[in-house]
């Protein structure tokens, strides 16, 4: 039985009326799923879960585009976002899932953790609790790697599936890349995710098949019949409620235009690292500048809300193939990846080199080698210039106006286009579309290219940073929880110090289930 709690301003559906919740979920994404899945485990703590997108609720309703882990889902459950990546490129897509399950329910699949250092570096700046060896048990307890289970550093029973391509499952593209890595000389690495792993070989991936393992059907199918655990989809939010220096709850505008406010004794933002500071500074929590700028009262001043987005850049080769039918738009985007470190630089398996089956550039019969920087010492902005809670901010990545990133990012691209010089990738490449490769004279040229050409993984982090209270640019402490406003905790990318060296999809999954254990184990650490 759920405990009562204080009268509420507000009746929601599911759950008795004249109550409040203790607590609610904003964001049923990487983090949000995870995170209400291990704090409703407590039946005594009532929970809502808000989420912009649609709720598919009943699995065989989930459309194509989201079951389809072969494809990107761009349109239909997509925010429609777009950035900067470099001063010179105003306007590019930037995608986003907007739906239960978040960009875990649009994205590639791709299921890299990072590497030990990612993780030790965060307890370097102030944080002690996301220690590698704190992370890993987590990592094992989220996954069900059914390649690797048996090994100490993997996990077989987790909900989250995990597998590998075989060979024999590999197409042709993604069998010449591995044979080329081999004749250039990069070791194999059948499993990345080992802790010390690098070289080329198939990517993890939470996928069966054809079928995408988001946290929407890995976390929230099997609970939502828990009595103490409410859903709601098609609820957006735009503020928090915030008396006498304490978030009491949350306002949210409903698929009809309509205004709700909901009450709770702790809220818990898992909207992501473009939407979660958004929410904050309409609640007055940001620098003064840029509440100003919005009109919008102060709660806090809080100069990191937004400040610190960090992402990895990258360039890929644009290749036509000797065959149309090697780019099928039927196969598998990516199966493969090369990780690697730049020549002496201070930090390992800083690069990335991955083949695309297909561009998806207006279906033309086009590849692509994409060369990725995977640690970066830039960082860019969110620039939010109104309180309209659909307004879009302005995302200025700033990709490669560093120029040890610049640097490394050139080494990167420039061994791509080995790729398609030698070995079985260069045979099945007819021609390198993109770049010119007629101005491309010296390394200089390389650099030029990618501050104009740079583009975005599609891993946004970093924009409400934890850190200790005496970092002035720390948003919230290692638990997540805001350094200036009580009752208020932020659970997503946003609160990542630095972007790991992998992409974001395991490491954003892991901040929710650690955050979530918290608050089930441990919630007087909350105010619950």
């Amino acid at each position: 039985m759920i405990k009562p709690l204080l009268t509420s301003a507000t009746s929601v559906g599911g759950m008795a009326d004249g109550r409040n919740y203790d607590i609610i979920v904003v964001g049923a994404g990487a983090s949000g799923a995870p995170l209400v899945a291990r704090a409703s485990e407590n039946p005594n703590a009532s929970v809502l879960l808000l989420e912009a997108g649609p709720d598919y609720s009943h699995l065989p309703d989930t459309p194509s585009d989201l079951r389809n882990g072969h494809h990107n889902s761009v349109v239909d459950h997509d925010w429609h976002l777009d950035y900067s990546p470099t001063e010179q490129r105003p306007g590019q897509p930037l995608p986003r899932g907007r739906v239960t399950g978040g960009s875990t329910a649009v994205n590639t699949c791709i299921f890299l953790r990072g590497v030990p250092e990612d993780y030790d570096d965060w307890v370097d700046r102030g944080n002690s609790e996301w220690s590698w060896e704190n992370v890993l048990e987590t990592f094992c307890r989220l996954e069900r790697d059914l390649d690797f289970g048996h090994e100490t550093f993997h996990g077989d029973a987790g909900p989250i599936t995990v597998r590998r391509y075989p060979h024999a499952e590999l197409t042709e593209l993604h069998q010449a890349f591995l044979a080329t890595a081999d004749e250039l000389g990069f070791p194999e690495c059948p499993d990345q995710n080992a802790p010390e792993g690098w070289g080329a070989g198939p990517q993890p991936m939470n996928k069966l098949g054809q079928l995408r393992v988001s946290t929407a059907s890995a976390y929230l199918a099997p609970i939502r019949l828990r009595p103490n655990l409410e859903i709601r989809g098609d609820c957006h939010t735009n503020r928090l409620i915030i008396e006498r220096g304490k978030a009491v709850g949350v306002e949210v505008i409903l698929h009809d235009g309509s205004v709700e406010e909901i009450r709770s004794k702790l809220v818990v933002l898992c909207a992501g690292a473009i939407h979660t500071p958004g929410i904050l500074l309409r609640s007055g929590i940001g620098p003064s500048k840029d509440l100003a700028r919005m009109g919008v009262g102060m709660s806090a001043e809080v100069r990191g809300v937004g400040k610190n987005l960090s992402d990895h850049p990258g360039l890929f080769v644009l290749c036509r193939p000797t065959h149309p039918e090697l780019v099928a738009g039927d196969q598998p985007i990516i199966q493969t990846i090369l990780r690697y470190t730049s020549p002496d630089s201070r930090d390992r398996v800083d690069l990335q080199i991955e083949q695309l089956t297909f561009t998806g550039r207006e279906n033309l019969p086009y590849f692509g080698v994409a060369a990725v920087l995977e640690q970066v010492d830039g960082v860019g902005e969110l620039i939010f210039s109104t309180a309209d809670p659909f307004a879009a901010p302005i995302i200025k990545s700033r990709f490669c106006e560093v120029d040890r990133d610049a640097d490394r990012l050139a080494d990167c691209f420039l061994d791509a286009l080995r790729f398609t010089e030698t070995g079985p990738l260069g045979a099945l490449t007819d021609e390198v579309m993109f770049p010119d490769m007629q101005r491309l004279n010296d390394r200089s040229d390389v650099i030029d290219l990618l501050r104009r050409f740079s583009a975005s993984g599609y891993h946004p982090c970093g924009t409400a940073k934890m850190g200790p209270v005496d970092d002035p640019d720390a948003v919230v402490d290692q638990y997540g929880r805001c350094h200036s406003i009580d009752g208020l905790v932020v659970a997503d990318a946003s609160i990542f110090p630095t972007v790991p060296r992998a992409n974001t999809n395991p490491t954003s999954i892991m901040v929710g289930e650690t955050i979530g254990e918290w608050l089930r184990t441990d919630p007087t650490r909350y105010g619950l």
